[in-house]
């Protein structure tokens, strides 16, 4: 039943796994014989596509051997090992290579230093930095349980244990965002490797482990995470810990991603003859020296897709390669992709040379579908052909022309609605500076104007109502001219976006599966219009008769305004010669002197706004 391994994957490792007795050390009793038990534990690891199981009772290894024969049988991996209590009182689980047998485990157990054979939960006589010095001697890892619990290494604040690089991983009972919720301990700055006295060269790499002491135990997310290993061995599932930001998980963090891919490549004849590869559903990268077949690889996959290079120069190269690797012996080259544009649906493609490519279904029927029709988003490009692009700037809008989601046909309908839109915007840009400098101009008149204003500063004070009138004028003219108005254009906008059921005709839906809903929507939206315009109208006629009140507010307001200033013409004649004008004609010029000011300070702010 072993199958073969080619590429890196997540692994799916319940690390925390008891045999059958270890319920007894809860008080409790699951009602299963230790076959039974296995056989449950099996099921339930298949059921929840459990690849690793880490044997770890505490201080005892009865019942292994049975559990790696059972498991064995399934493929399904067994690293052997046992929770052990350190002199500090912090518990580890140690576990080592899958073909340990239980002799040795006890002798492991011995050179541990667990002293009393007849107290599995007695603590060893070791300290928690030399227990993880003698694990790594024996070839096993070992990784802090339940660390934030009463018998971990974080509660007993063991930070000297914790900065140890012999320790790379740490259990938690939940997901470290949950932790990060109701983190008032300071747990998940440590487990985030952002405090200080905790601080790692390497930050720990955070394992989800629940105990399992029944076998159902195995279906909660809580009791396993993912490895990435090529091949479940223990020497890869230690090289993992190398690496924890990239190769551990826990479930919680892994997402379902559905994406296009090329999943295998055959070829046949050629350099590459005999090439079969299986690729890894994440990131791939081939190594290999000059003239190992990295670029014939490239080549190939893009023969097989009937992809065509962009430049001149790298559309000879390709040719060149091709013809040189499949044309002698008529080669062929097959891909196995999957398609997300077909809902992750298996293609292959295959393609001999100088022929066209041939694709099949998985139940090997002929499709008519193209290569472009499954991955229509690939991209590929060469080293050299990229350089060449770099240098020609046609060839670089063909590589924008790749990454604009609209048919080929239409693009020069875009561009050409890109271009009459910015030609309104730049029109738009140009009447606002235009509008901004005329504004500008007039309120570069204003220190002048207030300049000017010195010269009355012997009849102010008699006619100290005269500024005051003029604000008043454009307070009055502001209300009808702009609030006013204001209200009455939001007031018809409203009314023109009541919906229109139009479109919801009888012989529009007349023939549609769900014709009932529809015309109940229809009479929900007739109903909102009707209510709508009822509710308008009201509000319409109180606005009339607030419109009413305020324009004889504004008239009586322009008559008492109008009598201030037939009293000023009297005072006018009052006021004294001033270089040779009458008094009538310096307080008609200080009036228009003081209208011209007040129409251009309220400007300033107009200013600010076309501006921003």
């Amino acid at each position: 039943m072993t199958q073969p391994y080619t590429k890196a994957s997540f692994w799916k490792c319940a690390l925390q796994v008891n045999t059958f007795d270890y319920i007894t050390y809860r008080g409790a009793n699951h009602g299963l014989s230790e076959e039974q038990y296995n056989n449950e534990l099996l099921r339930h690891a298949l059921e929840n596509d459990i690849k690793v199981i880490g044997l770890a009772n505490h201080g005892n290894v009865d019942g292994v051997e049975a559990i790696q024969k059972l498991m064995r049988e399934s493929d399904i991996v067994v690293f052997p090992g046992f929770e052990i209590s350190t002199t500090e009182k912090v518990h580890f689980v140690c576990l080592f290579p899958e073909n340990t047998t239980k002799d040795t485990l006890n002798r492991y157990l011995g050179a541990l230093e667990l002293t009393n054979p007849v107290k599995d939960t007695w603590p060893s006589t070791l300290g928690g930095e030399k227990l993880l010095e003698k694990v790594a001697e024996l070839g096993g890892f070992a990784y802090a349980a339940h660390c934030i619990h009463d018998n971990g290494i974080i509660q007993k604040k063991l930070n000297h244990v914790w900065q140890n690089p012999l320790l790379l991983a740490a259990q938690i009972p939940s997901t470290l965002d949950e932790l990060n919720g109701e983190d008032t301990t300071g747990h998940y700055r440590i487990l985030s490797n952002k405090e200080p006295e905790y601080k790692r060269e390497i930050p720990i790499a955070i394992l989800n482990a629940k105990d399992v002491a029944i076998p159902e135990d195995l279906a909660n997310p809580k009791a396993s995470c993912l490895i990435k290993m090529t091949k479940p061995t223990f020497d890869s599932f230690k090289l993992a810990f190398q690496d924890p930001q990239s190769r551990v998980r826990l479930n919680s963090e892994v997402s379902e991603k559905y994406y296009s891919r090329i999943e295998n490549i055959k070829i046949t004849g050629g350099y590459l003859d005999g090439l079969n590869i299986e690729f890894s559903e994440h990131l791939n990268a081939v190594i290999g020296g000059r003239g190992a077949g990295k670029s014939t690889l490239l080549e190939c996959i893009r023969y097989a897709l009937e992809q065509k290079p962009i430049g001149v120069e790298a559309q000879r190269q390709h040719d060149a390669i091709i013809n040189e690797n499949l044309g002698k012996s008529k080669g062929r080259v097959e891909l196995l992709i999957r398609s997300s544009r077909m809902n992750g649906k298996l293609y292959t493609i295959s393609r001999r040379h100088g022929e066209s490519a041939t694709i099949k279904e998985d139940n090997n029927e002929i499709s008519s579908f193209t290569p472009r029709d499954l991955l229509p988003n690939i991209e590929i490009f060469g080293q050299n052909e990229i350089y060449e692009i770099t240098r020609n700037p046609e060839n670089q809008r063909k590589v924008l022309k790749r990454f604009i989601d609209i048919a080929g046909d239409d693009i020069e309908n875009r561009i050409q609605e890109i271009i009459i839109k910015l030609a309104l915007n730049r029109k738009k840009i140009t009447d606002a500076l235009s509008e901004t400098a005329t504004i500008e101009d007039a309120v570069a008149k204003l220190p002048k104007l207030e300049e000017s204003l010195k010269q009355f500063k012997s009849i102010e004070g008699k006619l100290g109502i005269l500024p005051l009138l003029e604000t008043e004028k454009r307070l009055k003219n502001r209300i009808l001219e702009d609030e006013i108005l204001q209200v009455e254009r939001a007031f018809a906008s409203v009314y023109e976006g009541l919906p229109d059921t139009v479109f919801l005709s009888d012989a529009a839906i007349e023939k549609l599966p769900h014709k009932d809903l529809l015309q109940k929507l229809k009479v929900r939206l007739d109903q909102i219009k009707k209510d709508a315009e009822t509710l308008l109208e009201q509000w319409n006629s109180k606005f009339n008769i607030a419109k009413t009140e305020i324009e004889a507010l504004t008239t009586e307001l322009d008559v008492n305004i109008q009598k201030e200033e037939a009293n000023l013409e009297k005072k006018f004649k009052e006021l004294p010669s001033l270089e040779g004008k009458k008094g009538m004609e310096v307080g008609i010029e200080y009036q228009n002197l003081l209208k011209e000011i007040e129409l251009i300070r309220p400007q300033k702010t107009a200013i600010d706004n076309k501006r921003n």
